[in-house]
């Protein structure tokens, strides 16, 4: 019995993790859609939009990593919570001077949580599988993070599609990253039942 004990909880975990991925994706795509059908034409569904992008992640950050062993056991993602929550702040009130800082303070954030998504994909990779789309992800975040800002340094006036984008690619690797846990879940399935 106790031998079996290590790969129920693997396995319940994989699970969540394929449910956490589909429901981050099906939240990025409805965001994105959002932003393209009301963002770009009401500056306070706009504001709202981006308010709620970074609260929105300190909240999934929060319940992921507490049905993964609790924040003690997941740093990378205790901080990313923090750093999501400190980002909802900045942008409310960034929203109140321009949109040049929105997006700057959208790229410091990206490059901090890619950075900190990196080490938790990382951590994760021996246990469970696609995290070599949730490294990728992160990867990319830092490096869009990095063009944000330098966007933001520009005379030109971004609007929320530039986040949009940003978004839409994150919404792939999630959905990459969920379909790659439900296929190796029905393999795995395909093999209990062809030993029974």
């Amino acid at each position: 019995m106790t031998h079996h004990q290590p790969d129920f909880v693997r396995a319940d975990r994989e699970r969540w993790l394929k449910q956490y991925y589909f429901t981050r994706a099906a939240f990025s795509i409805a965001w994105v859609a959002a932003a393209f059908a009301a963002g770009s034409s009401s500056a306070l569904i706009a504001g709202t939009l981006l308010v709620l992008y970074p609260a929105w992640d300190a909240a999934a950050n929060f319940v992921d990593a507490q049905r993964s062993g609790g924040l003690g056991q997941n740093r990378t993602q205790a901080l990313n919570v923090l750093a999501s929550l400190a980002t909802t702040v900045a942008v409310l009130v960034a929203l109140q001077i321009t949109m040049n800082l929105v997006l700057a303070v959208f790229g410091a954030w990206a490059i901090l949580a890619g950075l900190l998504q990196l080490g938790t994909a990382i951590r994760r990779w021996k246990s469970f599988g696609a995290q070599w789309a949730m490294v990728l992800s992160g990867a990319q975040s830092a490096v869009a993070g990095g063009v944000f800002i330098f966007q933001a340094s520009t005379p030109a006036v971004p609007s929320i599609a530039t986040v949009a984008g940003y978004v839409a690619v994150g919404a792939i690797y999630f959905l990459v990253s969920a379909i790659w846990l439900a296929v190796s879940e029905w393999r795995r399935r395909a093999r209990q039942v062809q030993c029974e």
